[in-house]
């Protein structure tokens, strides 16, 4: 589908807005569904940004989608039998949405941000020079910026409130949240997810350093992933002929953003700088091409 224009915000009046997040716009479909709509904003380092990346929504939706698709068989994920038209009948604003709204089940989300990293780069790099740990995860000596971990391991980090920043926990303070038992599960199940779709994103020529999910339960306990699933946002895609050790090696995602963020004299508090437009093209045009080799549409 060809991008329709740039949504930063949704506006459905026939709904409950519940809640407008970094990028999502959560709207109440009933007491069993929720309708999200992932716009066109940006975060970096846990602050909007004020300009949209035009078609940034409709990609990441298509891209979360296509592993909710693949990872079905390992674990079942928030989308609903519920179709687009029967929550919002007007054609017009399904229009306006294009390829950013979805219709999920209503669940609980859990307390944490299940992070997995296959490679020591971002806020584990800085971790592992100071301590040689990442997380509290003694790593071996010597490695070296964006090099491949021996295995991949399992950080996650609190939910922070807008404008706050998520904070790392360690496995014991997961298992203090969840109990052991969702803890053990949420590990395995992400560091499957992340196992198994790293190896099909590498033969597409797509390096997926690290990657973030999320997860919620219905009423019986049953676990789900929710929000969405190994996408340019939620993710650090790296171009493989573009890799090697030593560097921050450049990406598919808004580290590209990020890393023109930090050239700036800016505190990383609200309000972010305006990007330049060349900055905002090239993003968008990044997440497009992370979306053709990932799914080849």
């Amino acid at each position: 589908m060809t991008e329709s224009t740039a949504l930063f915000e949704s506006n459905l009046t026939h709904l409950k807005l519940l809640n407008r997040g970094k990028v999502r716009d959560i709207y109440e479909v009933d007491d069993q569904h929720l309708l999200i709509i992932t716009s066109d904003r940006l975060s970096a380092f846990d602050v909007i940004l004020p300009q949209p990346i035009p078609g940034k929504g409709e990609v990441l939706t298509r891209v979360a989608n296509f592993w909710f698709q693949r990872t079905a068989d390992l674990i079942p994920n928030h989308l609903s039998d519920l179709s687009l038209e029967e929550v919002v009948p007007d054609a017009q604003q399904r229009a306006a949405l294009g390829d950013r709204a979805i219709v999920v089940r209503r669940l609980k989300p859990l307390p944490i941000e299940a992070i997995v990293r296959g490679y020591l780069i971002g806020s584990g790099w800085k971790d592992y020079q100071k301590s040689g740990a990442v997380c509290g995860i003694q790593l071996p000596e010597g490695l070296r910026q964006a090099e491949q971990l021996p295995e991949a391991i399992f950080t996650p980090s609190t939910k922070a409130e807008i404008g706050d920043h998520d904070e790392n926990i360690s496995f014991e303070e997961t298992v203090d949240l969840l109990g052991e038992t969702l803890a053990q599960q949420v590990r395995e199940i992400s560091l499957k997810i992340y196992t198994e779709a790293a190896a099909y994103a590498r033969d597409k020529g797509i390096i997926i350093a690290d990657t973030k999910f999320e997860f919620g339960q219905d009423d019986d306990g049953r676990l789900y992933i929710i929000d969405e699933a190994l996408t340019p946002d939620s993710s650090r895609f790296w171009p493989i002929e573009e890799y090697r050790t030593g560097i921050s090696p450049p990406s598919f995602d808004k580290q590209f953003v990020r890393d023109y963020l930090e050239t700036l004299d800016w505190d990383k508090k609200a309000p972010a700088p305006e990007l330049p437009p060349e900055i905002i093209t090239k993003t968008a045009e990044k997440y497009r091409e992370a979306e053709r080799k990932l799914t080849g549409n």
